[in-house]
């Protein structure tokens, strides 16, 4: 027969999800630019991101580069998320230039469906900050990204809690 014991997977879940929340709450983030071109990526993304901080972080899309280099200079935002084709040319080896010159010293996440090794170096070489592949938006990839963005957060005693 088995015992119950005081804490459960359930407990174990609560507690990570509740440091993982707090952890977020640490982030120097506030406003959050994503620029996407694809309705059904931009959705999937906000979603994440508002799973993942509770609604709490004012979010701006744009679709084009002239529409992302106005938001950047105008909301100043805390981190850009940035789609790495944007239809019908662009793509993020030539906005992320843009990007900088318009101001913006922030991080850039691309989110790239050919995220490959070389991609990744070449993305990296144009000044990204951290890339992640379209198919790993999801809570768990996102915060492993914002970790890597925001190292200080990572930053934790051996136990796991602040």
């Amino acid at each position: 027969m088995v015992t119950a014991t005081k804490d459960s997977g359930g407990d174990f879940l609560a507690k990570k999800s509740g440091a993982t929340k707090a952890r977020h709450k640490k982030l120097p983030l506030s406003k959050v630019l994503i620029i996407e071109d694809e309705e059904r990526d931009l959705n999937r993304l906000i979603a994440t991101l508002n799973l993942m901080f509770s609604y709490e972080l004012e979010i701006k899309t744009a679709a084009t580069l002239s529409a992302a280099l106005d938001a950047a200079i105008g909301g100043k935002p805390d981190l850009i998320f940035l789609d790495d084709v944007l239809k019908p040319s662009d793509n993020a080896d030539d906005t992320i230039p843009y990007l900088r010159h318009a101001g913006y010293d922030g991080p850039i996440v691309v989110i790239s469906s050919r995220a490959t090794r070389k991609r990744k170096a070449q993305l990296a070489n144009a000044g990204a900050t951290d890339i992640i592949h379209k198919d790993d938006v999801d809570s768990v990839r996102m915060s492993e990204a914002l970790m890597r963005v925001f190292p200080s957060l990572g930053e934790e005693d051996s136990n796991g809690e602040d």
